[in-house]
């Protein structure tokens, strides 16, 4: 039987002491643990920042890709072999800065994906400076007169994109995350996870204590997470209170896998390779 203990590595994580990454990793070993996932079955795909050296510290299948290419990757590796669990786990700034365009397709497609984005509000492997989730007028080392954009809201734009598990996460809070990456490894199609993770070292605003003077779970408010309009309302809350659980999610949508026709009869990396002529000679030959 797979244990959290089959997930471990060897390698020694480099985040500072205290960073919230070490709340997501544990979360996410306990999850695929409580799955019943072995580490062959598993693929985690990242990008570039401090939490997107995750798959380093991880004994499954990893692949680090380039700046904001992780769901893109992560969709072609889906599509290759389907039979895989793919979990995607990387920063705000990869996820909805130079990722944000994949975010919206990967969305919109339901493609089979978990994706766990590490939300520190900042860009911290780069020291800090602002990112699209940080506050309006933020004063980083990229903004020292205040951040002028108004903070992305990641739950919304996935809601409006057609995503069909939204939910929100607390890196403090290790029972309740572990649940939602088995709620979200369980849905059928694309699911977003926002954890919002403290960075100790560049963001002393949004702290722990921070967080948990103000944090309640969607579960315990009576809340149903079956409605899209009420996800919409429910994720613009943020300042005294701030809701964490899952917002939204819907079982009856295809996945973008399920559609194509040419993935009915299985993984493409479990096809046979046979002696006789490939399909493009075949093709070449009905040009000729």
């Amino acid at each position: 039987m797979v244990s959290a203990q089959d997930y471990a590595s060897p390698v020694r994580p480099t985040w500072c002491a205290g960073c919230g990454n070490y709340g997501i990793h544990n979360a996410l070993k306990a999850a695929l643990a409580g799955l019943g996932l072995e580490p062959h079955q598993v693929l985690l795909v990242s990008g570039i920042g401090c939490g997107s050296k995750l798959p380093d510290y991880t004994n499954a299948n990893g692949f680090l890709t380039l700046h904001g290419r992780t769901l893109a990757v992560a969709t072609g590796a889906r599509l290759a072999n389907h039979g895989l669990k793919v979990f995607c786990v990387h920063g705000d700034g990869d996820a909805y800065g130079e990722g944000a365009n994949h975010f919206l397709h990967a969305a919109r497609r339901n493609i089979g994906l978990v994706d766990i984005v590490q939300n520190n509000r900042r860009y911290s492997l780069t020291k800090g400076q602002y990112s699209p989730t940080s506050d309006h007028g933020l004063v980083s080392p990229t903004s020292p007169e205040g951040a002028i954009e108004e903070t992305f809201n990641p739950l919304a734009v996935g809601l409006a994109a057609g995503a069909t598990f939204v939910a929100r996460g607390f890196a403090g809070d290790l029972k309740h995350l572990t649940d939602l990456v088995q709620r979200a490894g369980r849905h059928r199609g694309y699911a977003l996870i926002d954890v919002l993770q403290p960075c100790v070292s560049f963001n002393h605003i949004n702290t722990y204590d921070w967080y948990r003077a103000r944090i309640y779970r969607l579960e315990d408010s009576g809340y149903k997470a079956t409605d899209r309009g009420s996800a919409f309302v429910r994720c613009q809350e943020w300042g005294d209170r701030i809701p964490i659980g899952v917002f939204f999610q819907q079982e009856d949508c295809p996945t973008y896998e399920e559609q194509i026709s040419a993935l009915a009869t299985g993984p493409l990396v479990r096809r046979p390779v046979g002696p006789g002529r490939s399909e493009m000679e075949v093709l070449l030959d009905e040009l000729a």
